[in-house]
């Protein structure tokens, strides 16, 4: 097969692609859940990582990011986002076999570092293919769709991440409780499985059409620039970083609070992890319903305080000594988190894609990924440092915040309210006031409760 671009693709090809894209995003997510998330972390401590070290592993995937103006040049050099997109994600699937492999090739003194390694090039790969796969995107997929059809991906991800993220862990725990001996080796083989899934990936992207990109004439140097140039856009670039910094702050030693501080087990975090993401599932479309029909700015207006709310309740665990008030508060914290998540990462990927202009998209999506990529990079490495001062100075902080990680929960809430200040200074067409969607929103809710009782009684009937 051919990996040429087509000067101008027909519905049949669009439509087609939208499968394949579908398609290419369930093998991914298969990838990621494997090889990211909680199976990661349990991994890294159980070969002995530092805090530090985990907010190392958590920030690879965006701190290489800023290796995409290399993907760019690429681009612009030889006019074929496919074939640049399909060649680095082979390469940064490599990493995933060797890092399965590793308890039978490394010593035990040298595997928390290798990991590392190994993942920087995974992830520094990945960053090159998804520089090129995202300005693929923005000209395959249809504008007045996005909110939709990402939404439709969305769900059917997370539904497959839920799924196989509630068996593995089940899997892990049976694995740790039976056979301890063969834990690490269970975790590793994790990622051997991913490896498969990633490669899958691979033939769905070559059978995906690519429409012939427009090369501008213009110096690269001067591209690079455009994005800042641009004051709406500089105005997203400031909200989307400030608001990575400030989730990524406490964000990534979540599970590490859970597993080490509160002592659940690998299961009971995955399902505390499902709780969040059945809840965005059951929002997602509606997210995606109103973002077409309002704007993302809107939804994120709603979203963000909903998350904050919940990024504040994660300081209140551990006042109760009863187990069954911190899983209901737990439980409570992952649907919020989950909802607003939801239509913050859509909104927020929509938004990108939305006020990039067509012919400089490549450009404008990775200064917004490098963006992400310092501010969320920074963050992780920040409270990691932290973490491992804080643990050493217990006595002292143990009076002032009860907990260590409870001044990151705050302060992380704290700063995600204060970057919500930015996002009112960025323009999208379609806006609307936050309360008249709220309020359509209710209207709406309260329409399908009625029409419940009215369903049932049709049913009994027949």
């Amino acid at each position: 097969m051919k990996l040429i671009p087509t000067t101008k693709l027909t519905e049949e090809q669009v439509n087609a692609g939208m499968t394949l894209v579908t398609k290419d995003g369930l093998a991914v997510e298969t990838m990621v859940v494997l090889t990211g998330g909680t199976f990661l972390t349990a991994l890294a401590l159980k070969l002995g990582a530092s805090n530090f070290q985990i907010g190392l592993l958590a920030a690879l995937p965006t701190l290489t990011n800023i290796f995409q103006l290399f993907a760019i040049w690429l681009a612009q050099r030889y006019n074929n986002r496919r074939v640049i997109t399909v060649v680095c994600t082979a390469f940064a699937r490599f990493p995933l076999i060797v890092i399965g492999m590793m308890p039978f090739v490394f010593t035990a003194g040298t595997t928390i570092h290798t990991l590392i390694s190994l993942l920087f090039f995974h992830y520094l790969f990945g960053s090159l293919a998804g520089a090129t796969w995202n300005s693929w995107m923005k000209d395959l997929l249809p504008g007045e769709k996005l909110g939709s059809f990402y939404a439709q991906r969305t769900r059917l991800t997370q539904i497959l991440n839920v799924t196989l993220s509630l068996t593995v862990s089940l899997l892990i725990d049976f694995v740790k409780t039976r056979f301890p001996e063969y834990e690490t080796a269970a975790l590793t083989a994790l990622f051997l499985a991913g490896s498969v899934a990633g490669l899958s990936s691979l033939w769905l992207l070559v059978r995906t059409p690519e429409p012939l990109a427009t090369i501008q004439a213009s110096n690269l140097l001067q591209q690079y620039a455009l994005p800042l140039r641009d004051t709406n856009f500089k105005r997203l670039l400031l909200f989307n970083g400030s608001w990575i910094f400030a989730v990524n702050l406490a964000t990534p030693f979540l599970t590490v609070y859970m597993l080490k501080t509160m002592g659940l087990s690998v299961f009971m975090v995955t399902v505390m992890a499902v709780v969040g993401q059945l809840s965005g599932i059951l929002f997602v479309r509606i997210w995606g319903r109103y973002s077409d029909k309002y704007s993302n700015k809107t939804v994120i207006m709603i979203c963000a305080p909903l998350y904050v709310t919940a990024m504040m309740a994660w300081a209140f665990t551990a006042v109760s000594a009863s187990l069954h008030f911190t899983i209901a508060l737990l439980t409570l914290i992952n649907i919020l988190t989950g909802i607003a998540n939801a239509g913050i990462n859509l909104s927020l990927n929509n938004l990108g894609i939305k006020l990039a202009p067509s012919g400089h998209a490549m450009v404008y999506l990775s200064a917004k990924n490098m963006m992400i990529a310092l501010c969320s990079a920074a963050a992780p490495l920040l409270g990691g440092v932290m973490a491992d001062f804080f643990a050493h100075h217990q006595q002292v902080w143990m009076m002032v915040w009860k907990s260590q990680w409870n001044f990151f929960f705050i302060m992380s809430a704290i700063l995600a309210t204060f970057s919500t200040r930015l996002l009112k200074r960025v323009q999208e067409a379609g806006e609307e006031r936050r309360g008249i969607v709220l309020e359509e929103m209710l209207v709406s809710f309260k329409a399908r409760l009625v029409s419940v009782p009215a369903v049932l009684s049709r049913r009994n009937k027949k």
